[in-house]
């Protein structure tokens, strides 16, 4: 049951056990939230985008959405029952992050907010249908390679955060060249098998018919890994740019 997912970890479903026998998560409510969510970060996303183009600081919203956003997640992760309204509060506030990051890429490089949302619902909706045809087995032994993978992946940009305090930076992870571009590649196939992860966990979790409000939870947590998917391809595209 693991996944690399912070939101979707072991003991998710672990301790709901028949509190869903009466309202039961399913399949179809859990892809509605979902879409809720996305709509939601839309909305924010817009709003951003159109201040920065009407010449109007952003940075504000900016910082409100990054640290918001991380804020109401943890919230979420620890407290799953309130995920009825921390998710749309985080899809708010993740979309403000969002506009404005896409706006900013976009100003440098014309398009490139289009073609990195295209690519990441390519990517979302190529998976589900090799995730549901079964071209994909979600093994104990892929789940842990792509939670090492991922885990990795978050060290690396801890230290990079923390060296940049220091004005030095990880090697190659911001460079334009093959390799940093390899780097990226890699980065992004990570972030699109943790959707796997995603898909084959909350299945589980709906067999195991756990309780309506994980509904919106597991929408949250497909949010964390579409979001984490788009940012990385947004740079990746913007290296090619360059």
């Amino acid at each position: 049951m693991r996944s690399a997912n912070p939101s979707l970890k072991d003991s998710t479903f672990s301790n709901l056990k028949n509190q869903g026998l009466n309202h039961p998560m399913t399949l179809q409510g859990t892809v509605n939230k979902t879409f809720i969510l996305l709509v939601l970060i839309c909305a924010t996303a817009f709003y951003t985008w159109n201040q920065y183009y009407d010449g109007k600081e952003i940075q504000g919203l900016l910082l409100l959405g990054v640290i918001g956003s991380l804020a109401v997640s943890l919230f979420t992760i620890f407290v799953p029952r309130a995920a009825p309204f921390s998710a749309p509060l985080y899809a708010l506030l993740e979309g403000f992050a969002l506009g404005g990051i896409s706006a900013m890429y976009e100003d440098k490089y014309s398009g490139i907010a289009t073609q990195a949302v295209v690519l990441t619902f390519s990517v979302l909706f190529a998976l589900l249908i090799v995730y549901k045809l079964g071209w994909i087995k979600v093994t104990k032994n892929f789940r842990m390679g792509v939670l090492s993978a991922t885990l990795g992946i978050l060290i690396v940009y801890l230290v990079d955060l923390m060296l940049r305090f220091f004005g030095l930076q990880v090697p190659y992870l911001h460079e334009t060249g093959w390799l940093g571009i390899l780097i990226s590649l890699v980065i992004v196939g990570v972030a699109a098998l943790n959707l796997v992860l995603d898909f084959d966990f909350i299945e589980r979790g709906v067999n195991r018919r756990a309780p309506k409000y994980m509904e919106w939870y597991a929408g949250f947590g497909l949010m964390i890994t579409l979001v984490w998917l788009y940012v990385e391809i947004l740079r990746l595209l913007s290296k090619i740019r360059r």
